[in-house]
């Protein structure tokens, strides 16, 4: 297996994932690569889940803080998460178990903006970093690192670890070498200067990644699988957002505010992102690009069908199938993709000056536009904010898009007040659901009430939000944007304690 491992200065560092997985002690803080269940370690991880078991069964306390790009895959956040091993998690998690520890308090957990953790750990505010396991695909005769499935916050962690561990895994096709664009340009203030990327296809650094070859400690050689889930068939809800979506964009591109090939867009992951993807497929907009965190399954539709020009990312997210026809077609794939560090997917100018056009997900939207990314009930964490303010807030359109509601019709997405607030009224131009669209560019609060009211709550709530808003108007402190404190969160105290936000 060794033919992925061209540096032979480094081939004696080879060795099995318990071995590496034994430099790791307890209270340390270890960074892994993984970026939405695409090129995470594999190996090292479940070793270490294993040692830290066997330290608990000798009742010896092991835990340790894990920071990542995004989400990774049960072989990491999963089995940390299960021994009880991990102490802090950043930025992001989506695993079951960890959100179950989470949510009891027994994880400390940092929900971060994910363009800003890099210079964070840069400045030094998160503490130190003492290893960093990162999968790569291969291994250059010059010791450069050919980066895998995902990029995420590797290049940082290899910079800042004092030690690395790596995890050279077969099963990443060999053809991924010159998709990545690594930039190795960024700085803190003051020494911080403009990054030279103007279109999303622009290059602007290197296909490697660089690490000191003395911190390497150990190279574990695998052949896993990425965690690829599959997307579920679009339904009359997704496909309902997603006509509105494509006929709001038709109808900006007829008054001239949009080009006709739009500008870049950047879409969030999940079933109806996905479906908006692919109908994009029939839309007329040619030739699109993308500046996205993700390239999922509806940028490979665009892509094959010659609508998409490039698409720009940070990692893969991919159902088996898709997976299996990107790696089929690598090469024909490479020239028009590229995956870049998260620092540089997200970056808050760039998404600004490419004006990205920004279609992302929510739990629940209040009468005025807030939204909530993250917390179920107000304290439940799901996932977490992910990218979705990186692009929210600076996006030349920043589009959210939900079902009108959830649980079987018993929780509605529209609500009067949001229970937590991740995207102020302020970044919210567009909100969607199967209902409608209702365009809030430029309405007061109270004109983006009735908008929100009329046009995308559920036929089910809509009378209570309007009976709610006419109250509020009459009661309120201020008419700005009326509110009725006592009342204002009563429709999550009633699912709380009946199981439906819909009075009996």
């Amino acid at each position: 297996m060794t033919d992925r491992i061209a540096c032979a200065a480094l081939r004696s560092r080879i060795t099995d994932a318990d071995t590496a997985a034994a430099l790791i002690r307890p209270g340390e803080t270890v960074a892994t690569s993984g970026f939405t269940g695409s090129g995470y370690p594999k190996m090292v991880p479940q070793a270490l889940a294993r040692h830290i078991a066997e330290s608990h069964g000798a009742g010896h306390p092991f835990r340790v803080n894990l920071w990542t790009g995004a989400s990774t895959g049960p072989e990491l956040d999963g089995a940390l998460a299960a021994v009880d091993g991990i102490a802090q998690r950043l930025p992001y998690s989506g695993d079951p178990v960890a959100r179950e520890k989470i949510n009891r308090g027994e994880i400390d957990y940092l929900d971060m903006h994910l363009s800003q953790v890099a210079p964070m750990a840069w400045e030094g505010v998160l503490g130190p970093l003492d290893t960093a396991i990162i999968e790569i695909s291969g291994i250059r005769a010059d010791g450069s690192l050919i980066p895998s499935s995902s990029v995420g916050n590797n290049k940082t962690w290899a910079d800042r670890a004092k030690r690395v561990i790596l995890e050279v895994n077969r099963w990443q096709d060999a053809a991924l070498e010159g998709m990545h664009d690594i930039y190795y340009g960024t700085r803190l203030p003051p020494e911080r200067v403009p990054i030279p990327l103007v279109r999303p296809d622009d290059r602007i650094g290197t296909p490697y990644l660089a690490c000191d070859p003395d911190k390497i400690v150990a190279i574990v050689e695998t052949e896993v699988p990425d965690r690829n889930l599959p997307f579920a068939a679009p339904d009359d809800t997704a496909r309902a957002i997603a006509g509105h979506v494509i006929e709001f964009l038709a109808h900006e591109v007829s008054r001239g505010r949009l080009p006709p090939a739009l500008l870049p867009i950047q879409s969030g992951v999940g079933n109806i992102a996905n479906a908006v993807l692919s109908g994009l497929v029939d839309a007329p907009f040619d030739p699109m690009t993308a500046y996205t965190e993700v390239i999922q399954d509806g940028m490979l539709d665009l892509l094959d069908a010659g609508r998409l020009r490039m698409a720009s990312a940070t990692a893969f997210s991919l159902s088996p199938q898709a997976a299996a026809r990107l790696n089929a077609n690598m090469a024909a794939y490479r020239d028009r993709m590229i995956l870049r560090p998260q620092e540089i997917s997200n970056h808050p100018e760039l998404v600004r000056r490419l004006g990205c056009i920004a279609m992302n997900g929510l739990i629940e939207a209040d009468i005025y536009g807030n939204v909530n990314s993250t917390l179920v009930m107000g304290s439940r964490i799901q996932n977490g904010i992910g990218g979705s303010g990186d692009f929210a807030r600076n996006a030349y359109v920043s589009i959210f898009m939900t079902p009108s509601t959830a649980k079987s019709g018993k929780i509605s997405a529209i609500v009067p007040q949001a229970s937590h607030v991740d995207h102020i009224m302020q970044d919210v131009q567009v909100i969607v659901t199967e209902q409608g669209l209702a365009d809030l560019r430029g309405l007061s609060p109270r004109q983006r009430a009735k908008a929100v009211i009329e046009r995308c709550a559920h036929p089910d709530y809509r009378p209570m939000l309007a009976d709610y808003a006419m109250r509020a108007e009459g009661g309120s402190y201020g008419l700005h944007a009326p509110s009725l404190p006592a009342e204002a969160l009563s429709w999550h105290r009633r699912y709380m304690e009946t199981g439906t936000m819909l009075p009996s």
